[in-house]
C-alpha cells in the first residue's frame, strides 16, 4: 500500500507539473488576445495638438483652444490646387454630412496666403457647400504656416522654393475633445498616426487615384470621430 500511494502522489506531481504550466499558457495567450483586441478597438494618444492661432473666412481668429470640447481634422490645402485638395476637400465634406454634429469640426490650413485671404476662403467654403460653423478655413503668416505643418509632423513644401512651395501631403490629422491627436491601430498593432484624404483605385488603400472609387481611410476616420465623440 504504501507503494501504491507513493505511486499516486508521483502521478499527481507529474500531472501537476504540466497542467499548471498549460493553464499558465492558455491564460497568457487570452490575455494576448484580449490585449490586442483592445488594442484594435482603441485610439493611441499621439501627442498635444501644437497650439495655432489664424485667421478663418469669417474674418475671425481661430486657435487650438476654441476648438477644446470638439473632436475635429486637421488637412493643409490650398484653394487653387488642381489636383489632390478637392478630392482632401471632397471627403472632408462628406465625414461632415455623415457625422452632422455641433461637437465635431474641420480645420483646413491654406499654404498658399497670398492667394487664399478671408475673403477667397470664403467663396471657396461656399462653393464646396460646407454648412458647419466649425469648419474653418484658415490663413495667415506662410511661415506660420511652415512651423505649425512641421509641428504637426505632416509634409508641406519649402516656401522658398518655388516648385516645391505648393506641394503638400494628403494626411490628415484626428484631433480629440482634450487637444489630443490620436489614431486607431493597423493590422500588426502599431498606431498609424495620421489618415489619409486621397482616393485610391483599390479598396486596401495601396494606390492613390484622383477617380479612385475607393476612400478606405474615410470609413476609418468616421468610425474613429464616432468612438471620440461619445468619450
Amino acid at each position: 500500500m504504501p507503494k501504491l500511494r507513493n505511486s499516486y502522489r508521483s502521478e499527481a506531481k507529474f500531472k501537476s507539473q504540466i497542467i499548471i504550466p498549460l493553464m499558465v499558457l492558455v491564460l497568457i495567450f487570452l490575455s494576448i488576445g484580449v490585449g490586442i483586441g483592445y488594442f484594435q478597438k482603441s485610439l493611441f494618444t499621439v501627442m498635444k495638438v501644437p497650439p495655432f492661432q489664424l485667421t478663418d473666412q469669417n474674418n475671425r481668429k481661430i486657435s487650438n483652444k476654441d476648438m477644446l470640447g470638439k473632436v475635429y481634422l486637421v488637412e493643409f490645402f490650398y484653394s487653387r490646387c488642381p489636383t489632390i485638395c478637392p478630392v482632401m476637400n471632397s471627403n472632408m465634406k462628406y465625414i461632415e454630412e455623415t457625422i452632422d454634429s455641433p461637437n465635431f469640426g474641420i480645420i483646413s490650413i491654406s499654404i498658399d496666403p497670398t492667394n487664399d485671404t478671408p475673403e477667397i476662403l470664403k467663396k471657396h467654403a461656399r462653393m464646396l457647400g460646407a454648412k458647419s460653423t466649425n469648419w474653418h478655413f484658415l490663413t495667415g503668416e506662410r511661415e506660420y504656416i511652415n512651423q505649425l505643418a512641421d509641428q504637426f509632423n505632416i509634409y508641406v513644401g519649402d516656401s522658398e522654393d518655388k516648385s516645391e512651395s505648393l506641394n503638400h501631403s494628403g494626411m490628415i490629422a484626428l484631433v480629440d475633445k482634450k487637444g489630443n491627436l490620436r489614431s486607431r491601430f493597423d493590422e500588426n498593432n502599431s498606431p498609424i498616426l495620421y489618415y489619409s484624404g486621397l482616393n485610391y483605385d483599390d479598396p486596401e488603400g495601396k494606390m492613390t487615384s484622383l477617380k479612385g472609387k475607393y476612400h478606405p481611410d474615410r470609413e476609418k476616420l468616421i468610425e474613429d470621430i464616432r468612438k471620440l465623440l461619445k468619450q
